[in-house]
């Protein structure tokens, strides 16, 4: 009896300490799997500190280029948004804006022949064009006083400005296809159309250098 009864206090014990092993060993898991939790939170909001960040940087890059294009002229504005929409551009800015006015490339009355001064005043901006490492894409903008009607003025801006993108090509070898044309007519005026100073002013050429 008293053999048994000593038997029977050993199994207690052994269950004892096998529940206690497993509880250990429970306990041990629960432990490493907290800790792998709190690693994968960890990375996690890491991650999210990482992409708020950037989009801060973003953020701060877009509100620069704002500023930037903002204090473009309205005429390089346009030739800039047009440029993206079409997704002609490789970095999206405007490298440099030439006007020609009736000083520089001058016209006849109702007509689109470049003169020779007009000429060589586009031979040196194909030069300037050239010397640039990057691509680039231009827009060749068309502008007339208020003398005439709406249809003629628009139709004489583009015809000048087509004057003007053919002889680049032709002449200077720069490509067609980097190179588009748009007529203004007079609804851009750059100065007052009611003296000859200022018509004359407005009667110009706008070329537009982007990349």
């Amino acid at each position: 009896m008293k053999k048994a009864s000593q038997f029977l206090g050993l199994m207690v014990l052994a269950a004892g300490l096998a529940a206690c092993a497993t509880t250990g060993s429970v306990d041990e898991k629960i432990a490493a799997a907290q800790s792998q939790t709190n690693k994968k939170i960890d990375s996690v909001e890491g991650q999210i500190e990482d992409l708020q960040n950037k989009q801060k940087a973003t953020d701060a890059n877009l509100s620069a280029t704002n500023v930037r294009v903002e204090e473009l002229s309205k005429e390089a504005q346009d030739a800039l948004k047009r440029a993206q929409e079409a997704g002609v551009l490789a970095k999206g800015k405007v490298v440099f804006q030439q006007t020609f006015t009736d000083d520089r490339v001058k016209f006849r009355t109702d007509s689109y022949q470049l003169s020779k001064d007009s000429q060589s005043a586009l031979d040196d901006f194909a030069g300037k064009v050239k010397g640039l490492n990057e691509q680039y894409f231009i827009e060749i903008q068309g502008h007339t006083d208020d003398t005439g009607g709406t249809r003629y003025n628009d139709d004489l801006g583009q015809r000048r400005a087509d004057s003007v993108r053919r002889y680049l090509s032709r002449q200077d070898g720069l490509p067609l296809n980097r190179m588009s044309t748009i007529s203004y007519g007079d609804t851009l005026p750059a100065a007052s159309n009611k003296n000859r100073k200022g018509r004359a002013e407005n009667r110009r050429v706008v070329i537009v250098v982007l990349e």
